[in-house]
């Protein structure tokens, strides 16, 4: 049995999961990490499965899942339901692929514009600030 020293102040939560307090706080208002109950007189303690759901929130970030997909994949996490746990993440990865392409094109445009840069000599306009002058759809 669990005695209230094994639960964590909202300090100690952040701290162990390595963010802020108001993250923990933004999790709550929106639904990812409940908020425990207040007791009379006292102060709120986290159990290690909010630590748990915290880092879990963190990892499918950095996979770049929104706290909406989040939210969803939380919803998914008693694992009766991996299909749909899957679709989530094929849909990501095809999001991943598309801004990888994105990113690539960007590379390129950033590498030619850069080798102009290279060749202006005197006292000509810089290619690359002429570049982004132009407005987005106009061939510059």
């Amino acid at each position: 049995m669990s005695s209230p020293a094994d639960f964590l102040t909202i300090g100690a939560l952040a701290n162990a999961a390595s963010v802020n307090v108001e993250t923990i706080r933004f999790y709550q208002r929106k639904g990812l990490v409940p908020e425990p109950d207040r007791p009379v007189g006292g102060i709120r303690r986290y159990a290690g499965s909010d630590l748990a759901r915290v880092a879990f929130i963190k990892s499918a970030q950095r996979l770049g899942f929104s706290l909406d997909e989040i939210a969803e994949l939380l919803a998914l996490e008693d694992g009766s339901s991996c299909a749909k746990a899957r679709m989530k993440a094929q849909e990501k990865l095809v999001d991943v692929r598309a801004k990888l392409i994105d990113l690539q094109r960007i590379e390129r445009v950033l590498n030619n514009l850069i080798g102009q840069c290279e060749k202006a000599k005197g006292k000509v306009r810089c290619p690359l600030i002429a570049a982004l002058h132009v407005p987005a759809g106009v061939p510059g």
